[in-house]
């Protein structure tokens, strides 16, 4: 089964394998992704499909150094390069649009980060500089959130534009919109806060306004509940995600891609409450093969891995073949050339 077909929307996928996103901190010059990241993800396309690291929807939305835009021409030009070296080695490949909100310092961005609320994440950030406290970020008002909205739709037909086959939105992981849904990181008194409704809404809007402008079969999107990653509280995740999924399921986005591991219990509910593709990505599952064995047992039609895919560009080939994997070197995986990004031997130099 992890080797068949599978309709998404207009894409025909060849396998069931996602290529998770991965920060990769590469785009060195004006936030433009190079002739190195084409090659990277060109090599990684028999994975059914890819999802590009975070892609910031705006400047606004950077939050780490040297990570890859959507919101210039000089960006989009650069995404074509990828987007088109991609397409011709056979893949299918969606961007990441990730508003990393507070989690960000003025030494990566030159501004103070944004966020639904004036509190800062506890912990630290790498910069120029070294690693620092990541500072009180700035609030913002209900029309620079509405504003926000239109970043991600605008971000989004730029990357249609860009030749992607869709954009997944990223909730997850403690950035911008999942600040939105906690409890301790949105403490707003608008539409925008407050209540399980208020809080799913920036989600939904940002959901529709991308589905509006390039179709829903061409939108996904990321949760994590209750991970906890970067400082997040959902105490009220089991409320919050159903009701979430419910509003999303009506604007009938294409895919779910759901981070297990927060909530057994959302974890086990998840593949009713969602009618579309479900993706899951389980990090506490080190062995791809039983990851995937697992969770497409337990309803899942696709699922994601991301540092095997880092250190297999033929991860599918071997994990059909049963043969040996490549083992990732973590200490290259942010910023840097090519070493540790696109010099992974493929099983055809190193057979088995």
């Amino acid at each position: 089964m992890p080797f068949s077909p599978f309709r998404l929307g207009a894409l025909e996928l060849p396998n069931r394998l996602v290529m998770a996103p991965m920060t990769r901190s590469r785009a060195y010059v004006d936030g433009i992704p190079s002739t190195l990241t084409a090659l990277y993800y060109a090599q990684r396309a028999s994975a059914g499909l890819i999802v590009s690291e975070g892609v910031q929807p705006s400047a606004a939305g950077k939050g780490y150094m040297d990570t890859p835009g959507l919101h210039t021409d000089h960006q989009v030009a650069g995404w074509r390069e990828v987007t088109d070296a991609v397409h011709a080695a056979g893949g299918r490949i969606f961007a990441q649009l990730m508003h990393a909100g507070r989690v960000g310092h003025p030494d990566n961005t030159g501004a103070i980060p944004v966020a639904p609320s004036a509190v800062r994440s506890s912990g630290q950030i790498f910069t120029p500089n070294g690693p620092q406290d990541t500072p009180i970020p700035v609030e913002l008002t209900t029309e620079e959130v509405e504003a926000t909205v239109g970043d991600f739709a605008d971000a989004a037909r730029r990357a249609i534009d860009a030749g992607f086959d869709g954009v997944e939105l990223h909730g997850a992981n403690g950035y911008l919109i999942h600040q939105f849904l906690s409890q301790n990181a949105n403490l707003r008194q608008d539409r925008f806060g407050g209540s399980v409704e208020k809080r799913i809404r920036f989600a939904v809007e940002t959901a529709r306004a991308v589905t509006d402008a390039i179709g829903a079969h061409r939108v996904g999107i990321r949760i994590s509940p209750a991970t906890g990653i970067h400082d997040l509280a959902e105490e009220d995740a089991n409320e919050v995600y159903p009701a979430l999924l419910a509003e999303l399921a009506h604007l009938d986005l294409v895919y779910l891609h759901h981070l297990a591991g927060g909530s057994a219990e959302f974890d086990g509910r998840v593949r009713a409450l969602w009618p579309n593709a479900l993706i899951v990505n389980d990090p506490a599952r080190n062995d791809p093969s039983d990851s995937v064995a697992h969770w497409l047992a337990q309803g899942a039609d696709l699922v994601s891995l991301g540092k095997s895919f880092l250190a297999n560009p033929d991860l599918p080939v071997r994990l059909r073949l049963g043969a040996p994997l490549n083992e990732p070197d973590l200490s290259k995986a942010f910023g840097g050339d090519h070493t540790g990004y696109t010099d992974y031997p493929a099983l055809a130099l190193h057979p088995a």
